[in-house]
């Protein structure tokens, strides 16, 4: 109970963090955290920067809700990357400016929306970005595309929706996220600039 207790805290924390720092607005954005004996995840409607660590919910291994507030509509979308990725501890799905606007721009099936441009995007985010067509939100349609997108990249775009990031634990799937957002940053200020360097291909693999 004291990791549950924990992680409801650290959950609550950095969801204010983002929330504060415009990474996420009103009831926008959604997060999980995988624990041993099941997953927390912000309630359906809750704003990230006033999350109240008791009413967090809790699912259970199988995803039904235990505790907590009614979970996120996007439960599916958590669940798709968490059994796509074994090695993930948590997810963060946010509407951020930047990275989202890059979500409008490419084209779905593009997996490299973002350039590598610097070392700490490859190191935090990885070699691949996909992007999934639009689906509604809240459409569990887009399940099976998400859980096949993830099983070989750590993050994707959601097209005209926005970022999903997993990371080993919550702290680097928030900085993960972070330095998606940044690096979607750089890439729209450098579009169409001449001379624009990216990492070599041979930079990129000493990354991962």
């Amino acid at each position: 109970m004291h990791e549950e207790n924990a992680a409801r805290l650290l959950l609550a924390t950095l969801g204010k963090s983002l929330f504060e720092r415009g990474y996420s607005v009103g009831s926008a954005g959604n997060i999980s955290v995988r624990l041993p004996d099941g997953y927390l995840m912000t309630p359906t409607n809750s704003c990230l920067g006033r999350l109240d660590p008791d009413r967090i919910s809790k699912l259970a291994p199988d995803w039904s809700h235990l505790a907590g507030d009614k979970p996120s509509k996007e439960v599916f979308l958590h669940r798709a990357f968490l059994t796509a990725r074994p090695d993930a501890g948590a997810i963060v799905h946010l509407h951020s400016t930047y990275a989202t606007a890059i979500a409008c721009l490419a084209v779905p099936g593009d997996d490299a929306p973002i350039p590598p441009l610097t070392p700490y995007f490859v190191m935090r985010v990885g070699r691949r970005l996909p992007v999934i067509p639009y689906y509604r939100p809240g459409d569990g349609a887009m399940e099976p595309a998400v859980h096949a997108a993830a099983l070989t990249a750590r993050a994707l775009l959601l097209a005209n929706h926005g970022p999903v990031v997993s990371g080993a634990t919550l702290t680097d799937a928030v900085h993960a996220a972070e330095e998606l957002e940044e690096s979607a940053k750089l890439a729209l200020l450098l579009r169409g600039i001449p001379g624009l360097r990216r990492l070599s291909a041979g930079q990129v693999e000493e990354l991962l």
